[in-house]
């Protein structure tokens, strides 16, 4: 049966050149569909529930045609993983031409001390802080007038500070730097969004965690705010799936987080999908000699009963 819905599966281990949100080995699936290559890459410890919603995305892509495209081309920002200063350079190395750097941070001392090394390659870069809700409201008030302080006016938001939209509220009132809501869309699917305008400033949308292209236009219109599409951690095939996500939207100047690729060993496609000049092409891209990071025994059996669990609730419509 998952043969004949996910032809040419191959379940994926490629290891990471830093780690990067835990995660040291990024296991992934592709496979083929009627309209091309698509990529289901649910963190493993994500429940079957919420990655459904994975699943719905990769599908979609796998067997529907691309919504209508208005750039051939899209900004990229570089990404930097939580590293000592001294590792700052090789990574931004990585990413060439991009004017905009997200850094993941968790205290102000430790990313402050990356930051200046960040600015001291190029003082003109346009900074986003990632924290991942990892902070408190008194936390994140702090040390966003902190960074305002010492750094200035290179901020261009701060991605998700604290967990819930009220503590985003209480930030977003004291806070020189605009907000930016990632896990309170991804994380709550199904929810009413239409007041997180009220709570923040910027909406990221992945397009596999919030459940495809027309799920993702969907949010986007309930939530009213600009969007910066970001990546999930995805090969070079889910990649070009974010990015026509992101030149589907007619009114969008920000560079988005789809740079991800040079956070891994290699990618699976070939040219690699990195950025050149600071743009990546939008268009469709395939495997090659992917057979290098197949996945062992053990391994495959965990996402080929995952992913037909996770079908399963789909097609019974309890996503």
């Amino acid at each position: 049966m998952l043969d004949q819905v996910f032809k040419d599966l191959a379940i994926l281990q490629i290891p990471m050149r830093n780690r990067f949100r835990g995660v040291t080995i990024r296991e992934t699936a592709i496979f083929r569909g009627s309209h091309g290559w698509s990529e289901f890459g649910a963190f493993t410890e994500y429940n079957d529930q919420e990655s459904s919603s994975w699943l719905k995305a990769a599908l979609e892509a796998a067997n529907k045609p691309w919504p209508a495209l208005f750039r051939e081309r899209v900004a990229i920002n570089a990404t930097l993983p939580i590293v000592a200063p001294a590792q700052v350079a090789g990574i931004l190395n990585r990413f060439p031409g991009c004017t905009t750097v997200k850094m993941k941070v968790d205290d102000f001392s430790n990313g402050s001390e990356v930051l200046e090394e960040v600015l001291n390659i190029n003082p003109d870069y346009k900074i986003r802080l990632d924290v991942n809700a990892g902070w408190d409201v008194d936390t994140a008030i702090s040390n966003l007038l902190e960074y305002h302080l010492r750094f200035g006016n290179v901020f261009d938001y701060v991605e998700q500070p604290c967990e819930s939209l009220p503590e985003l509220a209480r930030v977003k009132a004291e806070s020189p730097i605009r907000i930016a809501a990632d896990e309170s869309i991804r994380k709550h699917l199904g929810e009413d969004f239409s007041q997180i305008k009220l709570y923040a400033d910027v909406a990221i949308l992945k397009w596999q965690p919030v459940g495809g292209f027309d799920d993702a236009h969907r949010i986007a219109k309930e939530i009213g705010l600009p969007v910066v599409v970001s990546s999930a951690l995805e090969t070079g095939i889910g990649i070009s799936h974010g990015l026509a996500l992101a030149a589907s939207f007619e009114e969008s100047d920000f560079a988005c987080g789809l740079g991800t690729v040079a956070l891994f060993e290699d990618d699976v496609c070939e040219p690699a999908v990195i950025p050149i000049d600071g743009y990546l092409e939008v268009k469709r891209h395939e495997p090659h000699n992917h057979e290098r990071y197949l996945a062992n025994s053990e391994r495959t059996t965990w996402w080929h009963e995952r992913i037909l669990r996770v079908w399963e609730l789909i097609e019974r419509g309890e996503k």
